[in-house]
């Protein structure tokens, strides 16, 4: 039987050419010339392997997309911090003077409370320096941090601090890590104070209550930063009207400016709008 195919089709490459061609009496007669060998034959398992692939491209792109946990490598683009794949201990920083009272009555993601301006999601990841830095699940996390106006809940009447907010928990709050190692706040955009830069306070605990790392984040500065789009112009419609007149920057700030490596760096994106995210991973030594 004479399979039907088009008149004078040509199929070639450098290892096989393919000729087909019409006869007068409507037959048609196949030349097949090919040359056998091993490489033609990984060539070929190579492209049917490589169709397959890449049909099945857009749902793994798909699925990724899908995914919200923070990547352990380092990531972020221009302008907007990294957060650290370095599998090193983060370092341990003071808890300073408004440390979390009672934490574990704070068990909470949205830490705002009465607390108004810009919406600020926070997204932290526990890894372990113990086990690869493998995500540690289970894992307790505090996290504090001021208002738009440089004030702490839980304290004030003092020198330190002249507002009284002791009878008030806001920005304050507690979770315990999920399956990927990752807790996930709500809050708003954290102000700042004399002396220091704009920081986030952390305390991880392992899942029985035992003190792991008390650190602090730090956050990318300069122009087109969070940090300076919040405290310019357009952050005064938030509330924020201190602009950046005598800020301290990381540079200067006693509890950043020894950490060359960035380690203390969280990477932030977003707008005002629209509300900024801060991904940052925590390695510890679980």
């Amino acid at each position: 039987m004479t399979r039907q195919v088009p008149a004078a089709w040509l199929v070639a490459d450098t290892k096989c050419l393919l000729i087909y061609n019409s006869c007068r009496t409507g037959r048609l007669i196949q030349t097949l010339i090919i040359k056998q060998s091993t490489m033609e034959q990984t060539r070929k398992k190579f492209l049917k392997h490589f169709l397959i692939g890449a049909t099945s491209a857009p749902l793994i792109l798909e699925a990724c997309k899908k995914k919200d946990v923070i990547d352990s490598s380092s990531g972020s683009g221009s302008g907007t911090g990294t957060s650290t794949g370095s599998c090193t201990v983060s370092p341990s920083e003071t808890a300073g003077p408004f440390p979390t009272i009672t934490p574990s009555s704070l068990l909470r993601s949205d830490i705002r409370d009465d607390r108004t301006g810009v919406l600020f999601t926070i997204k932290i990841a526990i890894n372990n320096t113990n086990n690869s830095c493998a995500a540690l699940a289970g894992a307790i996390v505090d996290i504090w941090h001021c208002d738009k106006d440089g004030y702490y809940s839980e304290y004030g009447g003092t020198s330190m601090q002249s507002v009284n907010y002791t009878a008030v928990h806001f920005l304050r709050g507690r979770q315990t890590t999920d399956s990927n190692g990752q807790v996930i706040f709500t809050s708003i955009f954290p102000g700042w104070y004399q002396s220091r830069a704009t920081h986030i306070h952390v305390h991880v605990y392992n899942a029985s209550g035992t003190s792991l790392l008390v650190t602090q984040i730090a956050f990318p500065e300069g122009t087109g930063s969070a940090v300076a789009t919040v405290n310019g112009s357009g952050g005064t419609a938030y509330g924020y009207t201190k602009g950046m007149s005598g800020y301290t920057y990381n540079a200067s700030d006693n509890v950043f400016s020894d950490d060359s490596a960035g380690a203390e760096l969280a990477a932030v994106t977003g707008s005002l709008s629209g509300g900024y995210i801060l991904t940052h991973i925590i390695p510890v030594a679980a």
